[in-house]
C-alpha cells in the first residue's frame, strides 16, 4: 500500500466511503509505502468512523489506450 492510493471502506459488503490514503505508519514511523504481509496504520482522507470488521480495498486506476 502507498500513501495517496485510492481506497474503499467496506462494511458488510457495502461501500461506506471512497477516498485516498492520507497517512501510513509502520510502528512509530511515518512511511511512504508498506509491502504485503506487514502490519501498518492507515489514515483515510475525510473518514474516521472505522468499526471492527471493516475492510479496506486499495486500488489504483490506469488509463489505457
Amino acid at each position: 500500500v502507498t500513501r495517496g492510493a485510492s481506497v474503499r471502506v467496506l462494511r458488510q459488503k457495502a461501500v461506506v466511503a471512497e477516498s485516498t490514503v492520507k497517512s501510513l505508519r509502520r510502528f512509530k514511523d511515518d512511511v511512504r509505502e508498506v509491502t504485503a504481509g506487514y502490519e501498518c496504520g492507515v489514515g483515510v482522507t475525510d473518514f474516521d468512523d472505522f468499526q471492527v470488521g471493516d475492510i479496506l480495498e486499495l486500488f489504483h486506476i490506469e488509463e489505457t489506450g
